[in-house]
Order: C-alpha cells, then sequence, then structure tokens
C-alpha cells in the first residue's frame, strides 16, 4: 500500500504500510518510514542519517468515515553531530502526545461550539483528555487585556456552586471585557485582583460601579485612591424589594385575616408589585391600580421604589443629592418600620448612589455576564475545575476589538 493510493495522508516522513480493521468502528493503520525523507533532530533540526533506537507508538488521528483511526508509528530517536542523541522532529506530532495535532485541532474547534460531554460521546475520547485540550486552547487564545486603557469598573459576584458558595467577576466597563474571575467575595478573596491590576494601573481607575457589599468597597477605596464607587441601581431596588415591599405586604396580608378574599388578593401580589410597570400587561396593570387603591401602605411604598430608581437618574451632583435627601426624609416620615429601617441602613451610602450622577456605571451589563455563565455551568453539567471555568467565562466575554 502506499501513499499515493491511501485516501489518508499527512504524516510527513511516513508512509502507510498496511490497514486492520480492528471492529465495525475501529482500524489500524501501520506506518513506516520514508527512505526518501531523512530524519531531523528535535533540537536543531538539522538532517539525521544515524539513527539510535525506534519505539513503536499508538496514537489517535482524526476518524475516516464511521472508524476511529488509530496508528503505529515507528518513532525513532536520531544520533545528531550537534546534540546527540535527540528526538526526532515530527510537524504532526507533538512530543510524548498520543493523538496527532490535526486531530487536536479537529476537537478544540468542537470544544468550541459544543459541551464536553458530548464531544466525548461523539469521539470516544475521556472527559479528562477533552477538558485538558480545551483548556490549553483557552489559555493561548485568550486575548490579554490593555491594563493602560481601563478606567471604569464593573465588579459583582455570581453564585459558584450551591450552599453559598460564590465567586466574584470584574470587568472593565468600557470595552466589555472580563478581566478576573475569583472564588470568594471577601475582601482576601478579591484582593488578589488588584495585586495583579498593579499600583500603577490602580491609580489610573476613576470609578467602580457594584453592589452594596462593604467587602468590595473597602478594597477599592485600599487600593484605588482616586476611584468613585457607584451602586448599582438594579442591587439597591431589588433589595427594596425583598426587605420592604415584601415585609409591607406580608404585614398587610395578616392585618387581614378575617377578609379572606382581600387577604388572598395581596398575597398573590409579589410579582405585580415587584415588576416594573413598563412590563406589566393591561390587565396586570388595572389589578394593580385596583390593589394599590385598596391599600395605602402598598401604594407608599409602590411609589417610594419608583422615586428610589430615579435617585441614579439626576442629571448634576447636586441634583442627585437633594433627591437622595427628600427621598430619605419621606421614607423616615412614612411610619413604616420596615421603610423607615431600608432609610437609615441606605443613608451610609449616600455618597455611592449620588456618584451615579458624575459616573452612569452599572452592573446590568453583568447581569448579562451572569445568564450567560448560568448557561455556560447548565451546558458542561458543572465544572470540577474552577480555573477552567472561569477560562470558560474570559472566553465568553473577550471585549469590543480595538
Amino acid at each position: 500500500m502506499t501513499d499515493a493510493t491511501f485516501p489518508f495522508s499527512g504524516w510527513e516522513g511516513f508512509l502507510p504500510s498496511d490497514f486492520i480493521r480492528l471492529s465495525d468502528s475501529r482500524c489500524l493503520i501501520e506506518l513506516t518510514a520514508d527512505p526518501a525523507t531523512p530524519a531531523r533532530c528535535s533540537k536543531c533540526g538539522a538532517s539525521c542519517e544515524q539513527i539510535h533506537d525506534t519505539t513503536l507508538r499508538t496514537i489517535r488521528d482524526r476518524d475516516l468515515f464511521e472508524f476511529q483511526v488509530w496508528l503505529r508509528v515507528p518513532l525513532r530517536r536520531v544520533r545528531c553531530q550537534r546534540c546527540g542523541v535527540a528526538r526526532e522532529s515530527l510537524t504532526w506530532l507533538a512530543p510524548l502526545a498520543r493523538m496527532t495535532k490535526r486531530l487536536q485541532q479537529h476537537l478544540e474547534v468542537l470544544l468550541s461550539l459544543l459541551p464536553i460531554k458530548h464531544v466525548a460521546q461523539l469521539t470516544g475520547l475521556h472527559w479528562h483528555t477533552l477538558k485538558a485540550i480545551d483548556k490549553a486552547r483557552l489559555a493561548r487564545d485568550l486575548p490579554e487585556p490593555d491594563l493602560s486603557l481601563v478606567r471604569y469598573l464593573v465588579m459583582d459576584e455570581f453564585a459558584l456552586y450551591k450552599g453559598h458558595r460564590y465567586a466574584s467577576v470584574v470587568m472593565d466597563a468600557e470595552r466589555r471585557q472580563v478581566l478576573w474571575v475569583g472564588e470568594g467575595r471577601s475582601r482576601e478573596a478579591i484582593r488578589p485582583f488588584f495585586e495583579w491590576l498593579g499600583k500603577q494601573h490602580c491609580k489610573h481607575i476613576e470609578a467602580v460601579a457594584m453592589d452594596m457589599n462593604t467587602a468590595m468597597d473597602l478594597e477599592v477605596k485600599a487600593h484605588c485612591p482616586k476611584a468613585h464607587v457607584v451602586y448599582d441601581l438594579f442591587h439597591v431596588v431589588a433589595k427594596f424589594g425583598r426587605e420592604v415591599v415584601d415585609r409591607v405586604r406580608v404585614d398587610q396580608a395578616n392585618l387581614l385575616r378575617d377578609d379572606r378574599p382581600a387577604r388572598k388578593e395581596i398575597k398573590r401580589s409579589r410579582w405585580l408589585l415587584l415588576r416594573n410597570r413598563n412590563n406589566l400587561k393591561a390587565d396586570q396593570t388595572a389589578q394593580l391600580k385596583a390593589l394599590l387603591a385598596l391599600n395605602e401602605p402598598l401604594m407608599l411604598v409602590y411609589i417610594m421604589k419608583d422615586q428610589l430608581k430615579e435617585l441614579w437618574y439626576a442629571k448634576s451632583v447636586r441634583a442627585a443629592r437633594w433627591r437622595f435627601s427628600r427621598w430619605i426624609n419621606q421614607a423616615l416620615t412614612s411610619g413604616l418600620k420596615p421603610l423607615i429601617h431600608f432609610a437609615r441602613c441606605l443613608r451610609p451610602y449616600a455618597e455611592g448612589i449620588i456618584a451615579s450622577a458624575r459616573y452612569p456605571l452599572n452592573t446590568s451589563v453583568l447581569e448579562g455576564v451572569n445568564n450567560r455563565i448560568k448557561v455556560i455551568k447548565r451546558m458542561a453539567y458543572g465544572f470540577r475545575d474552577s480555573d477552567y471555568f472561569f477560562l470558560k467565562i474570559k472566553a465568553a466575554f473577550p471585549g469590543k476589538p480595538r
């Protein structure tokens, strides 16, 4: 059998000598050294006539039709006049590899499109083998961020595993590139990011958007002396919904124990009260209006929720400061304990909310990141290697082209 008559080639320096069908889905191709092609030293690239020894190795190549293709290759060590005994240099096989470069490139394309589990089922390769290939590809191909251009950051957290285990993610707000991902959400967990960023680049950071996470806040102030912390609208309003709207709704329902129809209406109104008015259907809008008309405390907290959102849309710092003071005063004089408690807790974060008038940053982009992270986890049926998971996240958000 010659290379000219065989439908598969690409083994420079070798010729197919035999084809063995191992099963209905596997075949073995035996290769022999091509006498017309001299062996080359892997260290210096020089041609070598003397062969030190030969070892047979079985390796995997790309599939041929319905067959998994295995090769039996006589790998040689040469006697180089410059380097002594050295491995033979092969363009199509990496040193010590058990698969050809052609197969590895094919797998990299598949892994960029499909979950590892599906590629494993398709190729018959082990999950860990495929993970190692994909991890190496991601580490090799991920673009390096230009830290000298980074001025605005967005920081957030996401659930890593069940059981209140979290990870933190940092993104360049302008270029939409994930810069860093790390386990935990404490100051100690976030500190490696600022150490990686370096003192020189930390000085250039002007603003950082985040939720009201004290750990992130303190770490930003410790490393970025010029940076303004901007608290995110989404997280504050979500917190208001949980701690104020929900609490007042439950309290009002408890007061109506003797009026079961009215109590049932209030208990079922959670999503009506929390959802944005613009996202309601016509019948839901009518239902909301009827509910608020019948219950003054619920109307008050609903109005206060809308006014809370307006704090992030002030045209100037002065206007934002006035809006914040007015909102706090209205909340403190409302007579509703959950609202009063929330206002007192919110007051220490005033400067981070007012700063949004100067730096209109928010973590809405990171909410999209979190949704994408959930999809990545779902596609992979969970990740056993956090570093690999974090590389997948960075690859999903490489940033805008410069």
